[in-house]
């Protein structure tokens, strides 16, 4: 076999990919991705330059909390299960503009009951999991909430908006939606930084939903995708998508406490701890979310389409593909990892962010880049599991997870303090990521 062939071939294969529909949409989400993650970088570099790991930062990670939680578990699941039983309705040439319609009016419901219900228990919420601080910090965290409160109702709408664009294949504009929210927070601290210097930051986050939202409605409005009709609440895939979102659910908001459980023991050490561990988690995030959102975004609508059409093929790809992606990401995280002092510095090291703060967010970065490889599998395998409506299996992994993640906190913490908290949260990646594979490979089996 002589070079040429060799070269020929992997031309060939290399054309062949490119030709791939389900590629070309995955190459054009993880660029608009790239260029938000960058200009979230950015971002963070001047929020970095401009709060440092402050006890203003501290509060503005607190008060985002629960909405993000509320965001990423409630409204996101219903996304999840919202896309597969959407595309089985189009299949059957059902009611999609009843199905709509009673997807909107439920995303807008659970929207507006959340941020009640997280206004009304906001005492409850701060003297249970931070207890004993100061006043200031109570002040702060109360002042920033109810801005951010508003902010899940147009993240509620964006989701339901942003799920029917990237069903119809409209990956570019529902994907470009995540530009808004860092731009709007740079704008608030170039412009109002010296007024609103405690709020800044809640404000430029929920203007930047509310123009995600408009921007979506816009883009959907023109593509002649909204079709609205009666609320029908007895429609079969309706029913379907009810049946599998309790697990959906459970399984987001059990995850989503890791979050919570360990933002409890970094408020247990010295100020600044919680936004250390946020720190460190940019870098992981970046190189994550980049291939999350792509991911998401793509790959749920595909493994959908192809589970209808031949479900042995589906599940063949799926062992495929998670494999070389795996390989791929070990070699992009072990370069990660050998130079993620330098990032840090790059990034951060200004002003307010000290050269001992480098340290200990590079540290807690390293051990946060391990679990990249296990991460992004992880994800590939819950989008498959949920194309298949095979929701259950990911609520028993994560409440078994979140079990864990209590337990090695707080045996972390003590030996290892807030690098302790990184540690634990990298064991649980990669022990879920193992368990959804053996849990796959068997249904896999039965094929």
């Amino acid at each position: 076999m002589n070079l040429g062939f060799i070269i020929s071939t992997i031309k060939l294969k290399s054309k062949e990919l490119i030709r791939k529909k389900v590629l070309q949409n995955f190459i054009l989400v993880s660029g608009v991705t790239l260029f938000i993650s960058i200009l979230g970088f950015f971002k963070e570099t001047v929020v970095a330059a401009n709060f440092g790991l402050s006890l203003q930062l501290d509060t503005f990670y607190v008060a985002i909390l629960i909405p993000g939680v509320i965001n990423s578990v409630f409204l996101n699941s219903f996304k999840s299960v919202f896309i597969p039983n959407y595309i089985n309705e189009v299949g059957i040439k059902g009611n999609i503009g009843s199905f709509q319609t009673t997807s909107l009016f439920i995303t807008v419901f659970v929207s507006l009951f959340f941020a009640v219900i997280t206004y009304l228990s906001t005492n409850t919420f701060l003297e249970l999991l931070y207890p004993d601080k100061s006043l200031e910090f109570y002040l702060l965290v109360k002042e920033q909430l109810p801005i951010l409160l508003f902010a899940i109702f147009f993240w509620g709408l964006a989701s339901t908006l942003g799920a029917l664009l990237n069903v119809n294949d409209e990956y570019r504009f529902s994907s470009f939606a995540g530009v808004f929210t860092p731009l709007f927070i740079l704008l608030s601290i170039f412009l109002f930084k010296e007024h609103y210097e405690n709020t800044l930051l809640a404000w430029g986050t929920t203007l930047g939903a509310f123009a995600s939202c408009l921007y979506l409605l816009i883009v959907a409005k023109n593509k002649k995708i909204i079709v609205l009709g009666k609320p029908d609440y007895q429609n079969n895939n309706i029913k379907i998508a009810f049946k599998q979102l309790p697990a959906k659910i459970s399984s987001g908001l059990l995850t989503a406490l890791n979050s919570v459980v360990d933002q409890f023991f970094a408020a247990q050490l010295v100020v600044g701890s919680i936004a250390a561990l946020n720190y460190g988690l940019k870098i992981p995030a970046f190189l994550s979310s980049l291939l999350l959102v792509a991911m998401g975004n793509v790959l749920l609508p595909y493994f959908t389409k192809l589970v209808l059409s031949n479900r042995k093929l589906a599940f063949e790809n799926l062992f495929k593909n998670i494999k070389w992606v795996f390989i791929g990401l070990v070699a992009i995280t072990i370069f990660g990892i050998l130079l993620s002092d330098f990032i840090v510095a790059l990034l951060f090291e200004r002003k307010e962010f000290t050269t001992e703060d480098t340290q200990v967010v590079s540290t807690i970065q390293k051990i946060f880049l391990a679990y990249i490889p296990f991460k992004i599998t992880g994800m590939i395998m819950i989008n498959f599991a949920t194309s298949i409506n095979k929701n259950s299996i990911m609520a028993y992994i994560s409440f078994v997870a979140l079990i864990l993640n209590l337990i090695l906190d707080y045996i972390f913490i003590e030996m290892y303090g807030i690098f302790g908290i990184a540690l634990c949260t990298t064991i649980i990646t990669v022990l879920k990521s193992m368990t959804m594979y053996w849990y796959l490979n068997r249904l896999k089996t039965r094929e």
